[in-house]
């Protein structure tokens, strides 16, 4: 087998973007009289989307959801992409899969403005055919949806590509699809991915045995 296509998530995959996430839902939450709502919580949320975490909150501290989300979108928009670097690596694995003729891909969570405005800033663009976003108003992961309109839309084969993702949510997704999935991160707890890295040289690595 030898691997042509890379599926890529985007925040906490190509792209460190909870902290910053993190800090703008807190601030946010300050702005509406709660304090020091726990980062971790407001991460763990967030990284099902964006969405899902202004309900959490909402519903957990009783806020409005639409003053929440106004406020998040205020303190988020004062972060930089600079402050949310790709992650050492990330380029590296998309310059080899283009070296053999390859797609690098992306379904993420994200809207399609932030999306771009990340790839723009870091000059990454050039480096991804295609891209699906909240704003294509597919099923959200785990649900394989994003990942099979991909498959149809490229002629891919399934033996040839790889779902890569830090969540349990995008290694389902991706297998729900037929493909093979490299978690990247810590050991996860409820899956079992083909390949996990916490590095991406280890994922460069692997590629290039594959």
């Amino acid at each position: 087998m030898k691997l042509e296509t890379v599926i890529w998530d985007l925040d906490g995959t190509l792209f460190n973007t909870y902290p910053a996430m993190g800090r703008a839902f807190q601030l946010a939450a300050a702005d509406l009289g709660v304090d020091n709502v726990p980062i971790e919580y407001i991460i763990s949320m967030a990284r099902v989307s964006l969405d899902h975490c202004v309900e959490s909150l909402s519903q957990r501290y009783g806020f409005v959801p639409d003053n929440l989300g106004d406020r998040f979108t205020h303190h988020y928009g004062q972060i930089t992409p600079f402050d949310q670097p790709p992650f050492s690596g990330v380029k590296e694995v998309c310059d080899l899969i283009l070296s053999r003729r390859g797609l690098n891909l992306i379904v993420t969570h994200r809207r399609a403005a932030g999306t771009e405005r990340l790839l723009t800033t870091h000059e990454m663009v050039s480096l991804f055919a295609d891209r699906v976003t909240a704003d294509d108003g597919f099923a959200n992961k785990p649900d394989p949806q994003s990942f099979l309109v991909m498959l149809e839309k490229h002629q891919l084969k399934k033996n040839e590509t790889l779902a890569v993702g830090d969540r349990d949510i995008d290694v389902l997704a991706g297998q729900a699809a037929g493909l093979a999935a490299c978690y990247f991160g810590e050991q996860p707890q409820g899956v079992k991915p083909e390949l996990c890295v916490s590095d991406f040289s280890e994922l460069i690595t692997w590629l290039r045995s594959n």
